[in-house]
């Protein structure tokens, strides 16, 4: 488990949509639509509002069910064109506005080993559109940092959901702990990677494994380095740095 505050509620995520969509609206304009994102090969900024606007409508969607049940995969086309800025911007607004009618504990498929409860998607579309504005950002300018406590969440968030879901590249060796610091918010992740998985444990304990891998930076920077977006030599490490690799989600 990670050493840090609680996990933030309906208001907090709802707070940093807002954020981070308006940051990513300010950058993703018309003379935008075609250059490449440097971190995504093959990517373009149209392209990422496509799929992105395509992801708000497919929650959206299924969300307001209210039922555990697993829904179709069918994602919404984009247009292409100039229209898809008009198309994600509509999808992002028909999404906060979904997310803050929709009660926290409303009954809600999701992949993950989480509650079935559509607090899920309020984190995982913050999560989503803070690291696509950074993205943006990145191709058309200077990106901002991640905010600090929506990026320590994006941590947990990879191991308690993304790799926990199996959408991971761990492999079977090496194997070994690894703890995490976040120099700005003071959250703290002891990991141990293992045949089969990873596992965040608890930090309370009294007797601490072993580590063989140490990350420390903003949070920002760690989540970015986690998911490939920048270099691990932009934080301070020490030890086995193939261990800190196996930590990245699939891209």
């Amino acid at each position: 488990m990670s050493r840090g505050s609680a996990r933030p509620g309906k208001e907090f995520w709802l707070a940093a949509l807002r954020h981070d969509g308006v940051l990513l609206g300010h950058s993703a304009v018309a003379d935008a639509l075609e250059v490449p994102l440097p971190d995504r090969p093959g990517v373009r900024v149209a392209d990422l509002l496509g799929t992105l606007g395509s992801e708000y409508r497919w929650v959206c969607g299924h969300l307001t069910r209210g039922t555990t049940s697993r829904p179709e995969r069918a994602l919404p086309e984009p247009p292409e064109g100039l229209d898809v800025l008009d198309w994600w911007l509509d999808a992002y607004r028909t999404l906060l506005a979904t997310l803050d009618r929709v009660d926290a504990d409303l009954p809600a498929w999701n992949w993950a080993p989480q509650p079935r409860k559509a607090i899920f998607w309020h984190r995982r579309m913050a999560h989503l559109t803070a690291l696509d504005r950074w993205d943006v950002q990145l191709a058309t300018g200077t990106p901002e940092p991640l905010e600090a406590k929506t990026a320590s969440d994006g941590v947990t968030e990879l191991f308690d959901t993304l790799l926990a879901a199996g959408r991971g590249t761990h492999t079977h060796d090496p194997t070994g702990v690894v703890r995490l610091i976040a120099t700005d918010t003071g959250y703290e992740w002891l990991v141990r990677l293992r045949d089969p998985g990873i596992t965040l444990l608890d930090m309370s304990g009294h007797n601490p494994p072993k580590v063989q891998a140490v990350a420390a930076g903003t949070a920002s920077d760690l989540l970015l380095a986690l998911t490939g977006r920048i270099g691990f030599d932009l934080v301070t490490t020490a030890g086995d740095g193939r261990l800190l690799t196996q930590l990245m989600p699939e891209s």
